[in-house]
């Protein structure tokens, strides 16, 4: 089968490898890909947004299968235009997107289906925003609030305030941080604490198959510090979640969810990631992403024995209930190296050295995220994020260190990384 993966981070590098591993895969193609994918895959000059373009190369190629890697694409209607085309691929419709693509939608989608989650208010400007909070819904002035850009900010749109004057501040600097589409509307959500955890699931539309439990960090900083980012490292570890938490997650988010996007004329078929914060009250369901995460794809496909081409087959087909999905047993971390400068102003260019010694070592794979290659063939910097050094073991302690072990051969100038993952 000739494969085609959009997108270009640490994501599709996973994607890529986990689909070279398929004995059905004869060709991989992934627009637009990076400098590690183009080791196992063609690149294809062709960006995730050219949503046209891409059905044409599918086209003219005979792609046997299209798999969507990051949330742009979907937004914009690529599964749409494929599905138009009769061409088969992975991936949510732009109706089923808006779950991710509007944080306004998606709450309240989840007020009107009774789906557990924190309480919110939309506000159309920063003028109503300011107005909302000394209504006082969110608590007095010394109350955390959280304040999110509507709108597709590759998980930058998120400030979680520790009191009003910090959600004022995030409010008129949302716009600088999210972009000003992103930002055209403001959602305010009462903060929630807890344990938070990322749980994602395969889904034809009515059937579904859930992955191993993952918990992400999201914060530049040790002890979760510092600004939002797209990820700066995940674990999977199936004792993030009890077998009644997952019944009552079951029960409570997933199922109504499929039914209710059902009902509305969406039916989700492709990748739903839920992330849940568990609280005292419960689990609360904090947001929907409507494919796999980034870096959570590394440590989960990293432990996926089932052929991946035979999953997403029965994912197209409606035939999920059918196929028996099998994981590795132990657990893995993610370790990502970022890029001096990230999240604000990465710093490109760079050479990346010991990649040579970091490679080749038994249960670690090193998933390129932003790499390119210089005149001297040489890896350099190309992005935020540039590395996701994902291990694989028995226990979480021994995945940890051999995840660092691996990082300690690897250096560019300005290089970060958070030293207490899985902590």
């Amino acid at each position: 089968m000739k494969i085609l993966v959009i997108g270009s981070g640490g994501r599709e590098h996973a994607l890529c490898w986990a689909f070279r591993k398929s004995g059905k895969t004869t060709e991989i193609f992934c627009a637009d890909g990076n400098a590690g994918i183009a080791q196992i895959a063609r690149c294809v000059n062709i960006k995730p947004s050219e949503i046209h373009k891409l059905a044409d190369f599918a086209e003219e190629n005979k792609i046997d299968l299209t798999f969507v890697g990051g949330e742009t694409s979907l937004a914009l209607g690529v599964a749409d235009e494929f599905e138009k085309r009769n061409l088969k691929i992975v991936g949510a419709s732009g109706k089923a997107a808006r779950l991710e693509s509007s944080k306004a939608f998606a709450k309240d989608f989840m007020r009107r289906h009774h789906i557990p989650t924190a309480k919110h208010e939309v506000a159309n400007s920063i003028a109503e925003a300011a107005q909302i909070l000394k209504k006082g819904t969110f608590g007095g002035e010394n109350s955390p609030v959280v304040v999110k850009a509507d709108g597709l900010a590759a998980g930058k749109g998120v400030v979680v305030a520790e009191n009003r004057k910090q959600a004022e501040q995030a409010i008129s600097e949302l716009e600088q941080l999210a972009g000003k589409n992103a930002a055209e509307k403001i959602v305010l959500e009462e903060c929630l604490t807890g344990r938070e955890v990322s749980l994602i699931l395969f889904t034809d539309g009515k059937n579904f198959v859930l992955m191993p439990p993952v918990r992400d960090h999201k914060r530049l900083g040790e002890n979760d510090r510092g600004a939002n980012t797209g990820g700066m490292g995940t674990i999977s570890d199936d004792r993030l979640l009890s077998e009644n938490q997952i019944k009552t997650i079951v029960e409570e988010i997933i199922k109504p969810t499929l039914e209710a996007a059902q009902s509305e004329g969406f039916p989700f078929c492709g990748i739903l990631f839920l992330g849940l914060m568990i609280t005292d009250a419960g689990t609360k369901l904090l947001e929907y992403n409507v494919r796999f995460g980034d870096p959570e794809t590394q440590v989960i496909l990293t432990r996926l024995k089932t052929d991946l081409v035979d999953i997403c087959e029965a994912v197209c087909s409606e035939n999920l209930s059918n196929i028996k999905i099998e994981w590795e047993p132990g657990n893995t971390a993610c370790v990502v190296l970022a890029s001096k400068g990230y999240p604000q102003k990465p710093q490109t260019g760079d050479v990346i050295f010991g990649l040579d010694k970091a490679e080749n070592q038994k249960h670690v794979q090193i998933f390129h995220a932003g790499t390119a290659t210089d005149a001297n063939g040489d890896f350099i910097t190309a992005g935020g994020r540039v590395l996701g050094i994902t291990a694989t073991a028995e226990n979480l302690d021994k995945a940890l260190q051999k995840a660092y072990e691996t990082v300690e051969k690897i250096s560019f100038d300005g290089m970060q990384f958070r030293r207490d993952i899985g902590n």
